[in-house]
């Protein structure tokens, strides 16, 4: 007798949500979407230093692809997220965290995914984008 991970005649046990949504594929569309509506935004755009949004892309998808089940690369490259910390330089307040959600609706939204996957998605990113606000206003 094999694991609870054992594919047996084509159905996989204890998939992921990771593997459940298309894998590394589905989170780089993701966020591909998502920071194509960052660098038109006039608010969240001078959040990025760096001229290229690329290096910020895939550290959110890395995150993201961890998170949910997938390779644990970015720990592996940058060590425990501590998110609120790394987000401590940047001024985040109501109206940042709204056109945050507001990229983030489209590109889960472009997705397609399955109805339960989508809420299951987009329950978490609300709330991190609620836990990554530290300023009032």
């Amino acid at each position: 007798m094999g694991g609870v991970n054992e594919i047996r005649r084509g159905t996989l046990q204890e998939q992921t949500f990771y593997e459940q949504v298309g894998g590394e594929e589905t989170f780089r569309r993701l966020v591909h979407r998502f920071y194509q509506g960052v660098a038109e935004d006039p608010l969240l755009r001078p959040m990025y230093p760096e001229e290229d949004l690329g290096p910020a892309e895939e550290r959110l998808t890395l995150f993201l692809m961890q998170y949910w089940g997938g390779p644990t690369t970015y720990s592996e490259r940058r060590g425990h997220p501590r998110l609120r910390m790394r987000h401590a330089p940047f001024r985040v307040d109501q109206a940042a965290h709204d056109a945050w959600l507001k990229h983030m609706r489209v590109a889960v939204d472009e997705l397609g995914l399955p109805e339960e996957h989508e809420q299951t998605l987009w329950k978490y990113l609300t709330y991190a984008a609620a836990s990554m606000v530290n300023t009032p206003g």
